[in-house]
């Protein structure tokens, strides 16, 4: 069996005296193991980090075998990524999310935004919200999609400001006012793309209520808890944005 493709570094553990087994997110073949013989030389070391893209071609003599990668370097991102407490977190966050899904099933569109949004963890005003949109992207590949197209008791697609904690669905201004207090806020950015997330305030909205809906379905359903990484890259993007109120990053579950 081989197949060649490319894929981001997720992590790597020891193999023997020489080697180690890399935890790659492959374009086609999804979340993949391989070993990678003299992983641990001064040559593949480098090459081997958290958020590097690589070129990849995998062996083995039966499909469902560990198998063995050869590697070469695509995009070295993972030094500039470890300068910033956004990239450093950003990248093992992700990866956590991404150890979510099921060994080899293929995933390009995560595949694609992953490397997007590892290129952008510079922009401490885009990192936020793109990695907000990516936990979205990740609660849909695993069948628990938000609905935030349009209002879940009207119908209409305007003035969107709430969501459902019971339904995942958007619920408009008019038709939430009398639940307010019972509902997650939906900041306009995840609704309207041309809409930047402006402010702290936004973005702790939109990480509450990403962190509410991964809590429910994956983390509290498999018995685990969030990733420490995970609040890690919210603390430091908050303190990136402008500041309009004190804003807490909670994912307790609003009143019933």
């Amino acid at each position: 069996m081989e197949w060649r493709d490319e894929g981001i570094i997720l992590g790597l553990r020891k193999h023997g005296e020489t080697s180690v087994i890399a935890e790659v997110m492959t374009r086609a073949h999804g979340r993949h193991m391989g070993i990678v013989r003299g992983g641990r030389s001064k040559r593949l070391q480098p090459v081997l980090q958290p958020g590097n893209s690589v070129d990849l071609v995998w062996r083995a003599r039966l499909d469902e075998h560990l198998g063995q990668y050869q590697v070469e370097l695509l995009n070295g991102r993972a030094g500039h990524l470890m300068q910033s407490a956004i990239g450093l977190h950003g990248v093992q966050a992700m990866a956590a999310l991404l150890r979510l899904l099921p060994e080899r099933d293929s995933h390009p569109r995560l595949h694609d935004a992953f490397a997007i949004i590892l290129d952008s963890l510079d922009q401490p005003a885009q990192a936020g919200a793109l990695y907000v949109r990516f936990e979205l992207a990740v609660l849909e590949d695993l069948g628990f999609g938000l609905d935030l197209s349009t209002c879940a008791a009207t119908g209409i697609r305007s003035d969107l400001v709430y969501v459902s904690p019971k339904t995942g669905r958007a619920v408009s201004a008019g038709a939430g006012a009398p639940w307010a207090d019972r509902l997650l806020d939906l900041p306009e950015f995840l609704t309207d793309r041309d809409v930047a997330c402006a402010d702290a305030l936004a973005l702790g909205q939109a990480f509450r209520l990403s962190g509410f809906f991964l809590g429910r379905h994956v983390f509290e359903a498999r018995g685990i808890e969030a990733p420490v990484s995970r609040e890690s890259f919210c603390t430091a993007a908050l303190r990136a944005m402008p500041q309009v109120t004190p804003v807490a990053v909670r994912d307790e579950e609003p009143i019933a």
